[in-house]
């Protein structure tokens, strides 16, 4: 019988994220990005959900219930449910940096408690069976770094009461591992962050396989890089780093995105340089997907966890002739179900 877990989505914010600037691309709206996602299919099986941005012009923040149930309609109809979602906790979206001052951190709670009233909705209009409302620091390493250990603690404190308004929504949330947070931008701080606040069964981890990759090279922390000076991409020595990685990070991980990095950095637009989402088809990709996946959804005895109930791509960046290509959508779609056969299960 063919695993049918975890299920398999796809993000709606590559038509968002570094689109829309005067220096950038054209934003791709969100009916697009649905249908694309609706029309891939590769041997008969599709992506089963999608994961969305709480940011307009694709999900307003400020959505009413009406709008949500247009929302959860739009998705039904395309034999889709939603997962996971996206809060929008920076300056210049509403929010404001976690390490700040007092109106910063307030402006940050009030967008986590706007999206959790969001995901509880949509939860309870039936199209959102499962996953995780996502946050980050909102702030960048160069201003963490002007007081590392104050500033973590601030980060953790925002966090906790950020947990207490998911509680109040039956909502988790997962801090997203990218090198461009500051407090967030390495493995050790990342753990660190998540142990100092405290907060088990409501802040978890959320991986990204492109993200991740740079914390093994020490990106914007070369004190916590795993991988030696001397690293030549050696199949064994970078999964001995993804172990040591894994290790750390697994017990946290609540949310799951499959990628794939080419281990350079890219900023589009307004977005920061982060890691570089490649096509699974990259021949300059450092990933062996299928293989490297394992490292997060399978324990260090080699069990597949069960954790995670849903697995999303997370292509961002990419130009917007490529994601107009139904055969970039089918290459990812047959890339996230090689993850599956290889880590999944059935029930």
């Amino acid at each position: 019988m063919p695993n049918i877990f975890p299920k398999l989505h796809n993000a709606t914010w590559p038509g968002v994220v570094g689109k829309g600037s005067p220096d950038a691309e054209p934003t791709i709206d969100l009916d697009t990005m649905i249908d694309l996602t609706a029309r891939a299919e590769v041997n008969g099986v599709k992506f089963e959900g999608i994961d969305v941005f709480l940011f307009a012009p694709h999900v307003d923040i400020d959505s009413t219930e009406d709008d949500l149930k247009r929302l959860a309609d739009k998705v039904r109809a395309r034999n889709l449910v939603i997962g996971s979602v996206v809060a929008p906790v920076w300056g210049g979206t509403g929010g404001g940096a976690a390490m700040g001052g007092d109106t910063d951190r307030l402006a940050f709670l009030h967008q986590v408690r706007k999206g959790c009233r969001i995901a509880k909705t949509l939860r309870e209009l039936g199209v959102r069976p499962y996953g995780i409302v996502r946050i980050d620091s909102a702030g960048g390493p160069g201003d963490w770094a002007k007081d590392p250990e104050g500033n973590q603690k601030k980060i953790a404190a925002t966090f906790r009461e950020a947990c207490d308004i998911a509680k109040d929504f039956g909502e988790r949330l997962a801090a997203e591992g990218e090198i461009c947070w500051g407090g967030m931008h390495s493995w050790k701080r990342m753990l660190q962050l998540i142990e100092l606040t405290d907060r088990p069964g409501l802040l978890g981890f959320q991986a990204d396989m492109a993200h991740t990759l740079l914390y093994t090279l020490g990106y914007n922390a070369p004190e916590d890089r795993i991988v030696p000076e001397n690293f030549n991409w050696e199949p064994a020595v970078l999964d001995k780093a993804l172990a040591t990685l894994t290790a750390a990070l697994r017990p946290w991980t609540i949310d799951f995105h499959i990628a794939q990095n080419d281990a350079t950095v890219k900023g589009s637009g307004s977005h920061d340089k982060t890691g570089r989402h490649c096509l699974p088809t990259d021949p300059n990709g450092k990933l062996k997907i299928a293989h490297h996946a394992g490292f997060w959804l399978r324990d260090s005895y080699g069990n597949v966890t069960k954790r995670i109930k849903h697995v999303c791509w997370d292509g961002c960046m990419f130009p917007n002739e490529t994601m107009m290509k139904p055969e970039t959508w089918n290459s990812i779609l047959a890339a996230m179900i090689a993850v599956r056969d290889a880590h999944g299960w059935s029930e």
